[in-house]
């Protein structure tokens, strides 16, 4: 299956589980603003589940929410402390060098800052990205075996994005979040009521991008 039958297979999913199922739509998105809720409705998504399962048992997909919800922080709590590591670090010695070379102007210490500030976030963010690439198999694998060690199993995880192939993985999630990302770009274009067509549209992505992580992580299997 390639790229484009990936995305294709993925907006067909999601359109035949939600549009004119308007019951169900409605309780997803009650359960985005219980977000643990939605979360572990993706996780049964995840699981390979065709066609997308109604909800229900909903003390059961809330704790599957809180679990996927600790396996993300978990997989950001090392990208954050790099990124505010390098900002506080850097940030402190900077700040020690002026004060040593007699630099007493206000705009050269916030100048400093927002370079500071600008190479922490870029750092962060890549830093974030490769983990996301395990994070987002694990996950899945969490969902197919309802342990949640196997999200951290990384020796199997890099195999199975090795079966994918690493390149056509990155590639596989760069253009699936550019797709969401256009969404949500032509969504903040509209006023006054955008807040709220993000919110329902908010089951409708959540959908999308669980069956997405699932059919690429089948490509591996």
């Amino acid at each position: 299956m390639g790229i484009g039958e990936l995305i294709s297979d993925s907006f067909g999913y999601v359109n035949e589980g939600l549009i004119g199922k308007w019951v169900r739509w409605i309780i997803l998105i009650i359960s985005s603003i219980i977000f643990p809720l939605i979360m572990g409705y993706s996780l049964r998504v995840m699981k390979g589940t065709t066609p997308a399962p109604e909800p229900g048992e909903y003390l059961g997909m809330f704790i599957d929410g809180i679990k996927m919800i600790i396996i993300e922080i978990v997989y950001m709590i090392i990208p954050f402390i790099i990124g505010f590591g390098v900002f506080f670090l850097s940030g402190g010695f900077g700040s020690l060098a002026m004060y040593g070379m007699n630099v007493n102007s206000p705009a050269a210490y916030i100048g400093m800052l927002i370079a500071t500030g600008g190479i922490s976030l870029l750092l962060f963010m890549v830093v974030a990205f490769i983990f996301s690439l395990f994070g987002i198999i694990g996950m899945v694998r969490f969902a197919r075996t309802g342990k949640m060690g196997e999200a951290f199993a990384f020796g199997e995880i890099a195999s199975t994005i090795g079966k994918i192939g690493w390149i056509q993985y990155i590639i596989a999630l760069i253009l699936i979040f550019i797709v969401v990302f256009i969404i949500y770009t032509v969504i903040g274009f509209i006023p006054v009521i955008g807040w709220l067509i993000d919110l329902v549209i908010a089951p409708y992505t959540t959908i999308l991008l669980a069956r997405y992580y699932s059919n690429l992580y089948d490509l591996g299997a």
